[in-house]
């Protein structure tokens, strides 16, 4: 047991969990933009999954992942107004469409897959940025500054996005449409604009999630999301809709992922009980996320349809 106790175990811990957390946080503040303005997709890890292969299927074409990344984006892009069409245009139950989104994610990335690729073959990832002074700092350093480019702009969005929410008028519209939906009509706010925005936002970002995961990664296989997109889901709830919420929750749920694998290469673990302590992440964010949403309210109008004159 002495083995966890030390500077290298817990450098690596901590260096596993900020990656850990990016993907999720990268999902979950697209999905906070849809909520906010009260649509939920529950599609999002169909859509990380689409993401990822596309994103994987770039790098290994052209071994450029910044070009993965934008493939990532382009399907994220797609699926986010095709949710916006069923959701907001169509006024589908956003419940049962969103499962809807994720089994076809589900399905086609794997038939992409297995139709285009057949085997998992490895691919480049994203090249590590030693950040200036900051990398020489003893622990610190190794801990938050050896990171790819990616991880540092996914942390950086959260000063964004509660700027965009909190500070803008296109946010306040947000919040309008989410809160009080017939008020905001009556001023001439656009509902359906806003909503139609919001979520191709979401599913941008969550198409952008899934990508960093491949590639992160260097792989692809069969639900190789293995439901992130649904604790995504979940940490927007825990965050209480509020970005830096949701980048605690994300550090948590990257954190205990992190350290259960560390204890597991360490053979801590017993090989019997590895799959039982591999719950322990979804476990202890279930718990939090029912502890601390009990405390908020979620937008008054998510999961309403909104129909003018009604």
């Amino acid at each position: 047991m002495s083995e966890i106790f030390t500077t290298a175990v817990l450098v690596a811990v901590v260096a596993s969990a900020i990656r850990l957390a990016v993907p999720l946080l990268l999902a979950a503040l697209g999905e906070t933009f849809g909520q906010r303005s009260g649509v939920l997709n529950l599609g999002v890890d169909g859509i990380m999954l689409l993401g990822a292969f596309a994103g994987y299927y770039a790098v290994l074409k052209t071994g450029d992942v910044w070009l993965g990344l934008l493939s990532g984006a382009v399907v994220g892009f797609v699926l986010g107004l095709a949710s916006a069409v069923i959701a907001v245009t169509l006024k589908a139950e956003q419940g049962i469409s969103g499962i809807g989104v994720y089994l076809f994610g589900l399905g086609m990335s794997d038939l992409l897959f297995q139709k285009l690729v057949g085997t998992p073959i490895p691919i480049e990832t994203f090249p590590p940025v030693r950040i200036p002074f900051l990398v020489d700092i003893p622990l610190i350093g190794d801990m938050f500054f050896r990171h790819s480019l990616v991880v540092y702009l996914a942390f950086a969005a959260i000063p964004l996005a509660t700027f965009i929410i909190n500070k803008t008028t296109f946010g306040m519209n947000i919040r309008a449409a989410g809160e009080y939906p017939e008020a905001a009509d009556t001023l001439g706010v656009s509902i359906s604009r806003v909503r139609y925005a919001t979520e191709i936002i979401g599913g941008t970002l969550a198409g952008i999630a899934g990508a960093v995961l491949a590639i992160s990664l260097g792989i692809f296989q069969q639900n190789l999301t293995n439901g992130a997109g649904f604790i995504a889901i979940a940490l927007v709830y825990f965050g209480a809709w509020r970005p830096t919420g949701i980048m605690l929750g994300a550090l948590l749920f990257g954190f205990v992922n992190a350290l259960v694998l560390e204890l597991k290469t360490l053979e801590i673990i017993p090989r019997d009980l590895s799959n039982l302590f591999a719950m322990a992440p979804a476990l202890i964010t279930i718990l939090a996320l029912v502890f601390v949403a009990r405390r908020f309210q979620p937008p008054a109008a998510l999961t309403k349809p909104f129909t003018r004159g009604k």
